[in-house]
């Protein structure tokens, strides 16, 4: 069993993978599109589990609650540039550019997370939280992406 680090850790360095394969594509290929795909289901999945465990608990607590709002405003951010990729065709030269973006947005938010985030909530939340917050998010993670499925 992981604690909430470890999990969110994992997941990041899954998503750095993703995106470093869905930079390389090009085109309107069957593999931009699945990379694309799995990408967007995976990170809205995660971002979503995140905010329902980690970043709950952590907006109960003053002295974490405006980093975790900060945090859960770049999920926004993230958010609305894969509504931009996912509206707009994959052969499009602003499509790789718009990916590009968000590769730096994410890579930026995921850095700010295991550095920042993890130092504040591992000051406010004990082992065992982070351990029960760690089972919570690999389960409600499971749920959102059988929902979306």
């Amino acid at each position: 069993m992981a604690d909430i680090y470890s999990e969110i850790e994992t997941e990041h360095d899954k998503h750095r993978n993703l995106l470093e394969r869905l930079v390389e594509t090009s085109g309107d290929t069957t593999d931009r599109k699945a990379l694309f795909a799995e990408l967007k289901a995976d990170l809205t999945a995660h971002a979503n589990a995140e905010e329902q465990t980690l970043y709950a608990a952590l907006l109960e607590d003053s002295d974490t609650q405006e980093q975790a709002r900060h945090s859960i405003a770049e999920h926004k951010t993230v958010d609305d540039l894969l509504e931009d990729l996912d509206e707009t065709d994959f052969s499009n030269p602003g499509w790789l550019a718009n990916a590009k973006k968000l590769r730096h947005k994410l890579e930026h938010h995921m850095e700010e997370e295991e550095k920042d985030v993890f130092s504040i909530a591992r000051d406010a939340l004990s082992e065992a939280e982070a351990d029960k917050l760690g089972a919570d998010f690999r389960q409600r993670k499971a749920q959102e992406l059988k929902d979306a499925a």
